[in-house]
């Protein structure tokens, strides 16, 4: 479905981003593996392409515009063009995830800064150069918790919170993609969201069972569980949906 696209997957050597890269070679595409970790990108991009030249990596901070555009003009000069973007990084400061009560303004501020906007930075730039392309796709990553209120009980017993700052930035990251869809829907740029549940990662039973009691048959994601739904956006049987924000959870939001 994604044959021979060339597609940036920012924060591509984490969990969710390997995972992202790995789909898009299965479908044919040419992930980079954007990230700004290099090394982390690098093994990523081994382990994910091989020697296949499908997955390469690039060092990249979706907070510097300059970053931005240098990756963009390495990736032209290397492919002659870029059909997609993934909004997937995660920054966040060392205070980040403190409840709400011990949350301080210049944290929430910052982290505010670096996530929702290293992602209108990020949609700016590659918006541009995909409007004089005539052609390419964001999907930006949001969250369930983008879309509804948190629901506190799950995290009972458990060191564990669902951070303001999450719910303020990823509500942010739906509406961002809302107006950069309309901005640019008459130049051939397609803009949606992607909001997924929890993914699995390490938590404690007591929190996984809390949680599963709000969805059908899964509970919590595993980010496999997610590419069906990117893939089809990044890809052309998409290509007259913009504006849209598609929700996987198993139920969790219902």
């Amino acid at each position: 479905m994604l044959e021979d696209k060339v597609i940036v997957v920012t924060g591509g050597a984490g969990l969710i981003g390997s995972r992202f890269c790995q789909a898009i070679v299965d479908q044919g595409g040419i992930a980079v593996v954007a990230d700004l970790n290099l090394e982390a990108a690098e093994k990523t991009a081994q382990t994910v392409g091989g020697d296949t030249r499908r997955a390469i990596a690039l060092k990249l901070d979706i907070t510097d515009k300059v970053s931005l555009e240098a990756g963009i003009a390495t990736l032209r000069d290397s492919f002659g063009r870029i059909d997609g973007l993934i909004n997937n990084a995660y920054p966040r400061n060392k205070n980040y995830g403190r409840r709400l009560e011990e949350v301080e303004y210049a944290d929430f501020c910052e982290n505010m800064s670096l996530h929702l906007g290293g992602y209108f930075l990020t949609s700016q730039v590659f918006s541009a150069y995909f409007a004089a392309q005539k052609g390419g796709a964001i999907v930006n990553m949001s969250s369930i918790y983008g879309v509804m209120a948190p629901r506190f009980e799950v995290y009972d017993n458990t060191p564990m919170t669902m951070p303001v700052e999450y719910a303020a930035i990823k509500s942010g990251v739906v509406h961002l993609t809302r107006y950069f869809a309309q901005y640019y829907k008459a130049s051939g740029v397609r803009v949606n969201t992607l909001s997924p549940g929890g993914v699995e990662d390490g938590q404690a039973p007591s929190f996984l069972a809390a949680y599963a009691q709000f969805c059908g048959t899964k509970g919590m994601l595993d980010a496999d569980d997610l590419t069906g739904g990117l893939v089809f956006l990044l890809s052309d049987h998409a290509r007259y949906v913009t504006g849209q924000n598609l929700v996987i959870d198993d139920g969790f939001s219902l």
